[in-house]
């Protein structure tokens, strides 16, 4: 169970709502009934002793002997009370209770009323109850006699009483606290069951099941949530298949329209090469006009063989023939085939061999270096290094740069970082088509600013190209 999640939570919840209840109420009834318990006693009691006092009129003459004082004394005690009598200096029956009497008790007896205290004696909690007796005077008046009388009563029953109830109300708790959990478990379950399930069916949406669904259940407000992903995930899925169907409508329509020109293509680039021969015997304008005819073919010929390239990448027609080499002589071999060799310095150690296929290294090589003689500055550098499976080759120029905002689109596809250079050029496919190649081979490759400025182009493949 996740700490602060929502099944956690509503334990909590439900749990502090039942007990503060129980609490309460259990605390509530208990402190009533200890009070009730001990106000009985006390009023028992100490009815008792005003009925004991009563019954001992009259008194007898003042001062009273000490057999007055013997005589109430023990007409005040029975088996359960011990009682003392106090006059002046003397005293009469259970001396030892004179410990338990209080000044403050002895203050209000002398008062004229019937005072109590609640004491402890040993460990026993006693009652200790007092008056102050009156005599009858000829005439029918009373004054003060003086006599002081007090009971003591064990109290140990109402205390295991009380003990009782505090033992309820501990008991009455724990039973509210089960039940509070109990009951929020019922609830997380029924709440969180919907939770779950539309978790699980967004994160499938997420993930491309376009056809995640809910089960609608009620008719409550998660049921309204669960009824509006499901028409989201329905609304999702027709927008999607529709912008699906229409990517592949235009990749077909690309495939087919680049390979429907191959042929026208064909048979310019043909006349093209002828032209090619006679153009700079062509006066003045038609010279111009055929040298940009024969460019422009070629640039056609070029962007019509990326976008077969790229139809073949879309379609997963790509595939690798991989074979032994030795990586520095494919890439001298791809240097050298275009002219390159004098314009690049090159850190090419040779004996490091890898199963890829040469003619998309041949490819990715000719975009990377290509792209950094036309839009960077020389020297362009490449510098081939190995660590265990893996070899990295970097392309770098000494040119600009790569703006903040081109890094992350250099290899999207008809993205020409050239409004961010000083010239333009090509379609926009070169290093899109790089990046899929080494993509094909298992590898990455990443653009980047050298700390000494220009670009610098990173190419990283598993030695066994495809096996990352």
């Amino acid at each position: 169970m996740k700490l602060g999640g929502l099944r956690t939570r509503l334990l909590l919840a439900f749990s502090l709502l039942v007990v503060i209840t129980a609490a309460t109420v259990a605390g509530g009834g208990y402190v009533q009934s200890r009070t009730l318990i001990l106000q009985q006693a006390q009023d028992a009691t100490a009815r008792v002793l005003v009925d004991k006092a009563t019954a001992l009129f009259p008194l007898g003459p003042l001062p009273p002997a000490d057999g007055t004082l013997s005589r109430i004394s023990g007409e005040l005690s029975d088996r359960q009370l011990s009682s003392l009598v106090l006059y002046e200096d003397r005293a009469s029956g259970n001396r030892q209770m004179r410990a338990l009497i209080s000044p403050e008790l002895r203050e209000r007896v002398r008062a004229g009323n019937v005072a109590w205290q609640r004491v402890e004696s040993g460990g026993t909690p006693m009652l200790v109850v007092g008056t102050r007796f009156t005599v009858l005077l000829p005439g029918g008046q009373q004054r003060d006699s003086g006599i002081e009388a007090y009971i003591a009563r064990s109290m140990a029953p109402e205390a295991k009483s009380i003990d009782e109830l505090a033992t309820r109300a501990w008991l009455i708790g724990g039973v509210a606290l089960v039940f509070a959990v109990g009951l929020a478990l019922l609830a997380a379950r029924g709440v969180l069951r919907p939770v779950r399930e539309l978790g699980d069916a967004a994160r499938r949406l997420g993930e491309g099941d376009l056809r995640a669904r809910i089960a609608v259940r009620g008719t409550d407000e998660l049921a309204g949530v669960a009824r509006t992903f499901n028409e989201t995930a329905e609304s999702l899925e027709r927008h999607v298949g529709e912008l699906e169907r229409m990517e592949a409508d235009a990749r077909r329509f690309v495939a087919d329209v680049s390979h429907e020109l191959r042929t026208p293509l064909a048979a310019m680039t043909a006349v093209a090469d002828v032209l090619e021969q006679e153009a700079s015997r062509l006066p003045g304008d038609a010279g111009r006009a055929a040298k940009m005819s024969i460019e422009e073919t070629h640039n056609l010929t070029r962007l019509v063989n990326d976008l077969i390239e790229v139809s073949r990448f879309d379609a997963g027609a790509a595939a690798l023939a991989p074979e032994e080499v030795d990586v520095a002589e494919v890439i001298t071999a791809s240097l050298r085939i275009r002219g390159w060799t004098g314009e690049v310095e090159g850190d090419l150690p040779s004996g490091i061999f890898a199963e890829w296929d040469p003619r998309r290294v041949d490819v990715i090589v000719a975009n990377l270096v290509g792209n950094a003689l036309r839009h960077g500055e020389k020297p362009v550098s490449l510098r081939l290094s190995e660590a265990g499976e893996q070899i990295t080759l970097e392309v770098s120029d000494r040119g600009p740069g790569l703006a903040p905002e081109v890094l992350p689109h250099v290899f999207d596809r008809f993205y020409k970082a050239d409004s961010a250079r000083a010239r333009s050029g090509g379609s926009g496919l070169g290093l899109a088509i790089a990046w899929e190649n080494a993509r094909l081979h298992g590898g990455t490759l990443s653009a980047a600013n050298g700390t000494d400025g220009g670009a610098v182009f990173t190419l990283r493949l598993p030695r066994r190209g495809g096996t990352a």
